[in-house]
């Protein structure tokens, strides 16, 4: 059962006192058969909780600092006609109480907690927001991850990988900045890609007839579901796992590339979608730091002398770690050259940032 949370708040020019602002109010709460419990706050202003039918629960803060916090919850399936009337009532008060003290008036839609489909996804940067999600079309644990796929009326299947949203049936503009925006040839070159196993990648790739693409990606349970529920972004390549300029390998890349470093096979384009640019600003501490870099090092070693590195790198506004990836690019065992172009991601709601890296 769901729990919605609905927040009225007061932002003010001073502080009031709680003894000429809630009286007022408690009619409002007793009309709705709520009853008040008084705590202790050792002089930060007025803390009350209301307990009502139905387990609804109101919480009202006179803070000692300009504020006036309303907190209402209630289950799903509670009337949300009458709660939207207690909010309307609360605030019609507190407008006549607090009149000429009031700077900002804010009352955000209800926050819906515990609901079965989960709308609330963070931005790398730590912001959170609610997406239109309505269903569950896939989830199953691998060996490897937590794979999730919800439908979005907005952005159709959304692939969600250890509750990191990584990729919507509507991101073409991702697949096409991994890729170079358009500004590259592949017709007749050798590629690699190392994971992309939603397809979207690979299914853009095949259309400009390049000589052979080689995908490698550890889970075909993620091959498997994108194959089944992200056809928007896959089309049908992932129905075969070889094709005729393509093949997948469902195998862990860091082998195979190693075993391609000791073969001396290169390639003219290697397109790293394994993981973004950690958020992580301790690269010496942390394992996917040193697992990005290892990836760079054998990516860069496979790499025909003429040939380009596509990777995505993070948020834009995340720019000690991008920096941090850029200093990572001149540790590399031979010298390269980079570039960066930012994209808007329809499903990401972010700007994010796409490197592209060529030896010297």
């Amino acid at each position: 059962m769901a729990l919605r949370h609905y927040t009225l708040d007061f932002k003010l020019s001073t502080a009031v006192d709680s003894a000429t602002t809630v009286p007022d109010l408690l009619s409002i709460f007793h009309e709705q058969e709520m009853t008040e419990t008084a705590h202790e706050t050792n002089g930060h202003g007025y803390l009350g909780t209301f307990v009502g039918k139905n387990g609804r629960l109101a919480i009202l803060r006179v803070h000692s600092h300009a504020l006036v916090t309303i907190d209402l919850q209630c289950y799903e399936e509670d009337n949300i006609a009458q709660l939207d009337n207690l909010l309307n009532a609360l605030e019609t008060k507190l407008k006549v109480i607090l009149n000429g003290n009031i700077t900002r008036i804010k009352r955000l839609p209800a926050l819906v907690r515990g609901a079965e489909v989960d709308r609330y996804w963070p931005t790398a940067d730590g912001r959170l927001v609610e997406y239109d999600m309505d269903q569950i079309v896939y989830e199953e644990d691998s060996a490897y991850q937590n794979i999730k796929i919800l439908h979005s009326q907005q952005y159709g299947n959304v692939l969600i990988l250890d509750n990191d949203l990584n990729l919507a049936e509507s991101d073409l503009a991702y697949t096409q900045a991994i890729m170079g925006s358009g500004r590259e040839n592949y017709a007749g070159k050798e590629v690699l890609i190392l994971g992309g196993g939603d397809g979207g990648i690979l299914s853009e790739m095949v259309k400009q007839k390049p000589k052979m693409i080689t995908m490698l990606d550890i889970s075909f349970k993620v091959i498997d579901a994108c194959k089944k529920y992200m056809r928007g972004t896959c089309g049908n390549i992932l129905d075969n796992l070889k094709g005729d300029c393509y093949q997948i390998l469902v195998e862990d890349c860091v082998p195979v590339l190693k075993k391609y470093v000791q073969e001396g096979k290169t390639f003219d384009y290697v397109i790293n979608d394994l993981t973004a640019i950690p958020i992580s600003t301790q690269p010496e501490e942390d394992s996917t730091w040193e697992f990005l870099r290892l990836i760079l090092d054998l990516s860069i070693k496979v790499l025909h002398p003429s040939g380009k590195y596509f990777t995505q790198g993070n948020a834009e506004t995340l720019t000690e770690a991008l920096s941090l990836y850029e200093e990572q690019l001149g540790k590399l065992s031979c010298p390269v050259a980079f570039s960066k172009e930012v994209t808007c991601v329809p499903s990401y709601l972010e700007q994010w940032v796409f490197y592209s890296v060529w030896k010297k």
